[in-house]
């Protein structure tokens, strides 16, 4: 029911972080997957670690708030694999300002990266699974989709349009049965996460206080919701928000 042998995979940003734990994930369980991120040398070293490991893997540079690029990837995918199985969308990006101080360009840049991407990579990916006769779609949002933050009005923003365009993908497609998915997760411990602690003050108290598990959360708590999402054991799941936190919306 979990096994992914001969799928293929997408994921944007899975060169690093929670993109990284997701991919390692969809490859042990069979999948190639296909890592897709700006910076080459982070892309390699991501993939040798995938490949180190006895797992399927490749790379292809793309930005994907880039129209032509987007489509070029997909392209790309199809010419080297015939087919395209699963789609991770989760790139991203945040910029910490009071909202009151935040520029256009800082708004523009993170709607572009997390939610315009989603959409680009969305639609380039609708004909390949639509031909195949499946398709799963895992969206990564955030528990900022549910809280707000006073210095993060973009990230939110656009993680609450994640939400939203989920649900409308999953209803578009649905009778072209491609299952779509949001995958909120709480405080992990990325590189992104880092330097928000070094940025805001008394964050990390507030949520290791908060937080059931007493832990921030690690990439590869991801791995398991992105095989699950991304398998036939999801069949008849469409259109949520799944919280990956350790119970901090519930706190």
């Amino acid at each position: 029911m979990f096994d992914l042998a001969g799928k293929v995979a997408l994921v944007t940003g899975g060169n690093g972080g929670i993109g990284l734990g997701m991919a390692r994930g969809l490859a042990q369980a069979g999948a190639h997957v296909v890592i897709a991120g700006r910076n080459r040398a982070k892309s390699a070293a991501a993939l040798r670690q995938l490949r180190d490991a006895g797992q399927q893997a490749s790379e292809i540079a793309a930005d994907v708030t880039d129209e032509a690029q987007v489509a070029a990837l997909f392209a790309q995918v199809r010419d080297a694999h015939g087919r395209l199985d699963i789609l991770v969308n989760n790139a991203g990006t945040t910029v910490r300002r009071p909202p009151q101080d935040m520029t256009l360009d800082e708004w523009n840049l993170v709607m572009d990266t997390n939610l315009t991407s989603a959409f680009l990579c969305c639609r380039a990916a609708y004909p390949l699974m639509k031909a195949a006769g499946a398709g799963k779609i895992v969206n990564i949002g955030s528990i900022l989709s549910i809280f707000g933050a006073p210095y993060a009005g973009p990230y939110c923003a656009s993680k609450g349009g994640i939400v939203q365009y989920t649900r409308s993908i999953a209803l578009a497609w649905a009778k072209d049965n491609i299952q779509a998915n949001t995958v909120l997760p709480g405080w992990i411990d990325t590189e992104l996460t880092e330097s928000a602690r070094a940025e805001v003050a008394g964050l990390n108290d507030r949520v290791l206080a908060r937080t059931p598990a007493a832990r921030w959360g690690r990439p590869e708590d991801l791995a398991g919701i992105a095989v699950f999402l991304a398998s036939r054991a999801s069949d008849f799941v469409t259109g949520t928000a799944i919280p990956v936190d350790g119970g901090y919306a519930i706190a």
